[in-house]
């Protein structure tokens, strides 16, 4: 059969996941009655609710007699590590660009990834159909693009489709009128430009994992595309780890991919992509080849970690009132699980504690995994994320990214002093209608809490994207530590209406009333840089005066919520976030009032001494 291999590539939020929703509408994959959700891909929950795609998907379709394999790659800067390593299972990609905006950071980062394993793109106008919309204007500045990053000269008369995923219409014109209904277009350029897998289908069978998977009967499930050969389920194959040793092991499971499903077969023949079970003991990158035979492929690079945070069991005193699973061998467990699937998160406990550090691609990265655990049932306390310092030629260095910001002019000064003082240096600065574009290189600690700030200074019209750039020597000084001080409970209770009233003057509350609380928990932001300790839980004292205001409702201010991220990004580091299934709150790493005041005093003596 004829097969092409391809993978879409964007930026986040360009619209991957649902061309490839029209793809396999338009090819017939879905039965007639079959009830299709947007972005059908997006099978996580996570990923439907924040719109993204975290996890690569595989899926295939059949057109004109040529089976196309279709990898959907994650289009945020915290799981990039899967876009490198899936450019080595195909042999082509569509680089899918906004018609409106443009080209981004991650659209760079893609492309870049795409050229240094010579994969051929062909570009994808998308959203043509957006108000606004410049087509002309996005291919142009994709042709910018390949020229920065030395793409050689026949790679610069790449292909283009016009598409709107949404509407599902496509046609080679740049003219809205031009648009019809199916993606034709597209297919027929793929099938013209993009060329059959290179595999070599006489030679002995070999094959190597690209991303992982794991399923608690079979373990680690290596997903990748079969270099030469075929492969049986039965067949005794050889594994050549990467330190060179080899391990034989039964294939007990194969899969292919077809639509929204994963197939189960007993054959995959040389080029095509599938999922291989039977080894858990594998890792991305490594060999699988017939047993006798010693083909090592080249090695696959895996992303390594740059921020890392502490989890720790709950010790706050409402542990195990919420979640199942509140202990630390099945908060270990979970981790564990974790890694056998996610090859840029890292784990390793604490001697003599309960806590572990656990390192990650990012905030999101690893936020997703709080967020995932949360909803499994686990009850866990988490500390503020910092990013892991590197030595390099005996210099200590620490991550730095690539940030681009769009926002509306009048908020530029703003913006600019407060990433002036978190260590950015500019590079640069364009001004459109009213809309400034600043480009910036940031150390990746200088982002930690700047979001929900950079929400807040450009009152919600600011638009944020950042990728990381590269280790550099550490930036001198202290950057990402909250300015304001926190209001804390002195007492354990249920908080009351009578007391919130009379603390919403200090500053801003995070708790309505009713919220139960503990000594130590943080139920506001102070206005003043120092911390306050306020008791929630007072009741009115009761007398036997008539008062001529008694029957008077409080009418109080609504808190401020705080979603998951946004109390990461707001902690100090000597504050905690507990998170169970149905509450996060935010408490201080020390909660008895009296010690914690004898800690920072002794802090305060060691930083003037």
């Amino acid at each position: 059969m004829n097969m092409r291999n391809i993978a879409i590539i964007a930026h986040v939020d360009h619209g991957k996941t649902t061309l490839v929703n029209a793809l396999l509408a338009s090819s017939g994959s879905f039965r007639e009655n079959e009830e299709i959700k947007d972005r059908a891909l997006d099978s996580n929950p996570q990923e439907r609710e924040r719109g993204i795609t975290i996890l690569a998907k595989t899926t295939s379709l059949l057109y004109k007699d040529t089976k196309i394999n279709i990898v959907d790659t994650p289009g945020h800067a915290d799981f990039g590590g899967e876009v490198e390593r899936i450019m080595h299972m195909v042999d082509g990609c569509l680089l899918l660009v906004d018609a409106f905006e443009g080209t981004m950071p991650q659209t760079r980062f893609v492309l870049k990834n795409a050229l240094a394993n010579h994969i051929k793109p062909i570009v994808v106008i998308n959203k043509v159909d957006r108000p606004n919309a410049d087509p002309q204007k996005a291919v142009d500045e994709v042709l910018d693009l390949f020229i920065e990053l030395g793409a050689p000269d026949d790679m610069l008369e790449f292909p283009v489709v016009y598409a709107s995923a949404l509407n599902g219409t496509s046609s080679l014109s740049p003219e809205l009128s031009s648009q019809v209904p199916g993606m034709e277009a597209i297919f027929d350029t793929i099938l013209k430009e993009i060329p059959e897998p290179k595999c070599e289908p006489d030679k002995p069978f070999s094959f190597q994992p690209a991303l992982l998977d794991y399923n608690e009967f079979v373990g680690r499930i290596g997903i990748g595309t079969i270099r030469s050969g075929k492969v049986h389920v039965g067949d005794i194959v050889s594994n050549v780890h990467l330190d060179g040793t080899m391990k034989d092991f039964k294939i007990m499971k194969l899969y292919t991919f077809q639509g929204l499903r994963r197939v189960e077969v007993e054959e995959v023949g040389s080029g095509d992509i599938c999922a291989i079970a039977g080894n858990g003991e594998f890792n991305v990158g490594e060999t699988f080849c017939a047993k006798g035979e010693s083909i090592i492929l080249p090695p696959l690079r895996v992303d390594e970690p740059t921020l890392q945070m502490e989890f720790g069991t709950n010790s706050s005193p409402l542990r195990g009132q919420d979640g199942k699973f509140v202990t630390a061998r099945v908060i270990e467990e979970r981790l564990y699980a974790e890694t056998q699937r996610d090859v840029s998160l890292r784990y390793a406990r604490i001697p003599n504690s309960e806590t572990w550090i656990v390192s990650g691609r990012g905030e999101l990265h690893l936020g997703v995994l709080i967020e995932t655990m949360r909803r499994e049932g686990y009850e866990l306390e988490v500390a503020k994320p910092h990013v892991i310092i590197k030595e390099i030629g005996g210099v200590k260095c620490e991550p730095y990214e690539d940030l681009q910001i769009d926002v509306p002019s009048e908020f530029v000064g703003d913006i600019m002093e407060t990433l002036g003082a978190r260590g950015a240096q500019m590079i640069d600065m364009v001004d459109t209608n009213g809309i400034s574009r600043i480009t910036y290189v940031i150390p990746s600690r200088g982002l930690l809490g700047f979001v929900n700030n950079f929400l807040t200074l450009t009152k919600g019209y600011g638009i944020i994207n950042h990728t990381f750039k590269e280790y550099r020597p550490v930036y001198g000084h202290a950057v990402g530590e909250r300015n304001l001080g926190v209001l804390v409970s002195s007492d354990k209770g249920d908080a009351t209406p009578y007391s919130i009233e009379k603390i919403e003057d200090h500053g801003t509350m995070f708790i309505a009333p009713g919220t139960t609380c503990y000594e130590g928990m943080i139920v506001g932001e102070h206005r003043y840089p120092s911390d306050l300790v306020v008791n929630v839980t007072a009741a009115k004292p009761q007398t036997n005066v008539r008062s001529s205001n008694k029957d008077q409702t409080v009418v109080l201010k609504s808190p401020r919520k705080m979603s998951l991220e946004a109390c990461l990004d707001y902690i100090n580091s000597d504050e905690l976030v507990e998170i169970t299934p149905s509450a996060y709150r935010m408490r201080k790493k020390i909660l008895p009032t009296a010690e914690r005041k004898k800690w920072e005093a002794k802090q305060r003596n060691l930083t003037e001494d």
